[in-house]
């Protein structure tokens, strides 16, 4: 859970990568409530299979931090709001409200308090953030095919989001248009998450204009797991070229 110590970009803007459902580890204390659901938690109910290795290819040629958690989204939901009604899954649910208070605050509260202080120490050093949110998701969902490959979430409302990803889709489609690159899709980038919360959040540090832009990169699973080293460093060499020239640029 603690950040990736690797060289901050400086200057007007700082890219910070997170990757919320990195692993499927359940905590021994809890084990016993997923006895026989060993096939869902190796499945993408329980993780995010090959975002945490594209996550530190791409914090690593960013030279910046990253942010990451290895436990089951099953436990508790890193990237759903306190009360919202998938924060916890079936297994934790039904748990007396004093057992669901103790894991919000051993797993879920410490890593949204590490990622935000840090995005709150960016902005206000007068610098602008853009956080990349690594995910991926299953390339078949209700028996359909999804022709997404890469897909860039963020809130189309705020330009400095929808901007900078316009752009950034059609590098990538220049650059690799064997893919399908997609704007919010598979999910829309509206919905609730970590970074639609951080950005209502950090409206309140406005420093520099368009402080915080938080976007999710959603992966197709096709591409990268099971996956070679090789493959996971082409992926992310992909998605950063991109924002680099634009860290070259703004700094």
């Amino acid at each position: 859970m603690s950040p990736r110590k690797v060289r901050n970009v400086q200057g007007k803007t700082v890219m910070v990568v997170t990757c919320e459902h990195g692993g499927n580890k359940i905590p021994a204390v809890y084990r016993s409530l997923f006895s026989g659901a060993e096939e869902v938690l190796k499945s993408h109910r329980g993780w995010d299979p090959g975002a945490l290795a594209v996550a530190k290819a791409m914090a690593a040629r960013l030279g910046t931090n990253l942010f990451s958690s290895t436990t089951s989204r099953l436990l508790v939901e890193l990237n759903r709001s306190l009360g919202h009604r998938s924060l916890f899954s079936n297994y934790t649910a039904s748990l007396p409200a004093e057992q669901r208070k103790q894991i919000v605050e051993k797993y879920w509260q410490p890593y949204r308090d590490e990622v935000t202080a840090h995005m709150e120490e960016i902005v206000n050093a007068g610098h602008c953030v853009i956080h990349l949110s690594i995910h991926s998701f299953t390339p078949v969902w209700d028996g359909k095919l999804r022709r997404t490959r890469i897909g860039l979430l963020y809130d189309p409302r705020r330009l400095n989001e929808r901007s900078f990803c316009n752009t950034w889709k059609a590098e990538l489609r220049k650059q690799s248009p064997e893919h399908t690159i997609h704007s919010n899709q598979p999910y829309k980038g509206i919905a609730d998450g970590f970074t639609t919360w951080l950005r209502r959040h950090l409206a309140a540090f406005e420093s520099c204009e368009a402080t915080y832009a938080g976007i999710e990169i959603e992966i197709n699973q096709a591409l990268i797991h099971p996956s070679t080293v090789s493959r996971i460093e082409a992926i992310a060499e992909l998605l950063c070229q991109w924002p680099l020239r634009q860290l070259s640029r703004l700094s």
